[in-house]
């Protein structure tokens, strides 16, 4: 289909275009000639952008339908403007063999809304005892390969995976987090969870286990990219391996940039997360981290819950929150926080995750691919449980007001999404 989008400011942080113009769209990309239209989009007031690119949202399929369903989730992630998501190996069971793999992108290429791209598993089973067969999960359509939230507690092996994956080219990306010293924790080790009675995970947790990665990383030379940065001393770890040159790059969630272990409040269990919200210390300088760039983007980290298992007791409730609806509006609000240009925020969940994932999406130039969000950057809305797509309404933002609402989401030169 042609389609015409009129009028919009159109804003590619790829190339640091920032105009009004038109984009056109023929047989699934963008394109520079200017046909007949056979739909017309008026953008006028709107801001037309790539579509965000999420590296971290888990979609509950296969084995945790009762969470959420691939339709349920795909549906959100096209509402929240996300057109490509990368997700996680934990499932059940984990994306250990080529045919899990290849059913998932099956399933999501039949719903034929955003682009999904697996993460495998880089031991069997996530159990931490076994190499899983990365060149034949590589060939089935993995990207990269991840532990998810299951630390890596055998460094050797570790060692082993970093060395099989670099001879081959594979990604590793890893959350940095010792096991033992994480073991029974659910909050930042800090005032409030003494003051709530819960056990608590150290920012040394972190700092341990990214120093054990990097070390790694300079004896393998293994590309990884390090998952979900939640400390001060983290982020400037990586700022250091940075200069020194080493591959790595790294993303935050975007609840940290927002929130900090004060959220907590009274053992909200919206805000039980892994890894935790830390100090106000830690936050600050995890949202300066991603406007200097040491923190290459911001994820959704999307982990739909089902409503019985964040009713438990703080300690108790299951970890993570919803999140692909909200990406759009909470970059957003980062970014006039740190009084940044809109193409420098849209940057860091667009055109710097296509270049972690090395795709050819998360730009606006003919012949790239018409993955895009047309969105109105002034909408407020309130952020209900019947507001929101995801079959997961678990997020520490329910009932604020956050302001940029997606318009419309076009995946591959097809509307996906339009604004009721």
């Amino acid at each position: 289909m042609k389609i015409l989008i009129r009028g919009g400011r159109v804003i590619d942080p790829a190339s640091g275009r920032d105009e009004i113009g038109d984009v056109f769209i023929s047989d699934g990309r963008i394109s520079s000639a200017k046909e007949k239209a056979e739909r017309t989009i008026d953008a006028k007031g709107l801001v037309v952008a790539p579509g965000l690119i999420d590296l971290s949202a888990r979609l509950r399929e296969p084995g945790y339908e009762y969470k959420a369903t691939l339709e349920s989730e795909m549906d959100a992630a096209v509402a929240g403007g996300v057109t490509s998501l990368a997700c996680p190996p934990d499932t059940d069971p984990p994306l250990d063999e080529p045919g899990l793999v290849d059913m998932l992108r099956r399933r999501a290429k039949v719903l034929a809304r955003a682009r999904v791209y697996p993460v495998g598993a880089l031991t069997v089973k996530l159990a931490g005892e076994r190499l899983t067969e990365m060149a034949e999960l590589a060939e089935a359509g993995c990207v990269a390969f991840s532990q998810a939230n299951a630390p890596l507690a055998d460094t050797q092996l570790l060692w082993r995976a970093m060395q099989y994956a670099g001879t081959f080219g594979f990604p590793v990306w890893l959350r940095a987090e010792d096991r033992w010293l994480a073991h029974g924790g659910v909050a930042h080790d800090g005032e409030v969870a003494t003051r709530l009675g819960l056990p608590g995970i150290p920012s040394f947790a972190e700092t341990i286990a990214l120093g054990t990665v990097l070390q790694l990383v300079r004896a393998t030379g293994t590309r990884v990219h390090i998952c979900r940065l939640s400390t001060a001393v983290g982020a400037e770890m990586v700022r250091a391996a940075k200069k020194e040159g080493l591959p790595v790059s790294c993303d935050v969630g975007i609840h940290h940039v927002h929130l900090s272990e004060l959220d907590l409040g009274y053992y909200d269990a919206h805000c039980r997360l892994e890894p935790p919200l830390r100090s106000q210390r830690d936050r600050e300088a995890l949202a300066a981290g991603l406007a200097d760039g040491t923190i290459d983007c911001a994820v959704s980290d999307h982990t739909p819950v089902d409503e019985d298992q964040k009713q438990m007791p703080f300690a108790e409730a299951e970890p993570g929150a919803t999140g692909l609806e909200l990406l759009l509006p909470l970059v957003l609000k980062w970014g006039a926080e740190r009084k940044l240009p809109l193409a420098k925020t849209l940057a860091r969940v667009t055109s710097d995750p296509a270049r972690i994932l090395g795709v050819q999406t998360g730009r606006i130039e003919p012949g790239a691919p018409a993955d895009l969000a047309v969105f109105d950057p002034g909408q407020h809305w309130r952020i209900v449980p019947e507001a929101l797509k995801s079959q997961g309404k678990n997020t520490p933002f329910l009932g604020y007001e956050l302001t940029g609402r997606v318009r419309t989401t076009i995946v591959a030169g097809n509307v996906v999404y339009e604004q009721a």
